[in-house]
């Protein structure tokens, strides 16, 4: 584990559409070129926004971003993927300039998908969360969301939208660093700061 402080990149992007459910094929994608990647436990990366299409269509934005956080001692890795190409399931991604950010405190944080060993369980999953933000050091009101699939080797797993509300600073960079439950290098377990509307 390293000491270095966790920092944002947001990469802009170049292209037209990935899959909607393209967590494990970013990843792939992005480990090909970075083959040290598979090893690194500190690295998070967020699902590509965009709009919903027809089928399993994500429609790229000008607001699209690939966003990875990381410790700030691998940023020198990370900037080896501007002017790259992805080929992510077919589609290709291309990867301008990253801009750096440091993470900012939000009382209410959400994430997308949450994934845990048995999470298809409710019951079990909402015990293994509570225990992993025991272990954290976090105090905080956890809402379950709604339940989402995704793709993995071809397995269909199951999490859950999380909302975890009541956060004091410390702790709400503490999450958005540390992240929660599973592959969370394919987009799983990230929390960004809710936005209205969202659950």
């Amino acid at each position: 584990m390293t000491d270095s402080p966790i920092v944002e990149m947001r990469f802009y992007l170049s292209g037209e559409r990935l899959p909607v459910d393209h967590g494990y094929l970013l990843y792939a994608a992005l480990s090909h070129l970075l083959p040290w990647l598979h090893d690194d436990t500190a690295v998070r990366m967020a699902p590509i926004r965009g709009l919903y299409a027809n089928g399993n269509n994500l429609l790229l934005q000008d607001w699209s971003r690939l966003v990875i956080r990381t410790p700030a001692d691998r940023l020198a890795g990370f900037l080896a993927l501007a002017g790259r190409t992805l080929d992510v399931g077919g589609c290709r991604l291309r990867l301008g300039v990253p801009s750096i950010h440091t993470l900012r405190p939000a009382s209410t944080l959400y994430a997308h998908l949450v994934t845990t060993r048995n999470g298809q369980d409710e019951a079990r999953f909402d015990v293994e969360i509570a225990r992993q933000l025991a272990v954290l050091g976090i105090n905080g009101q956890v809402a379950r969301g709604a339940r989402r699939t995704f793709t993995v080797h071809g397995r269909h797993l199951v999490g859950y939208a999380l909302s975890i509300s009541g956060l004091d600073p410390e702790a709400s960079v503490t999450l958005q660093a540390a992240g929660l439950g599973g592959r969370r290098k394919m987009g799983c377990g990230f929390f960004v700061p809710r936005k209205e509307g969202q659950p």
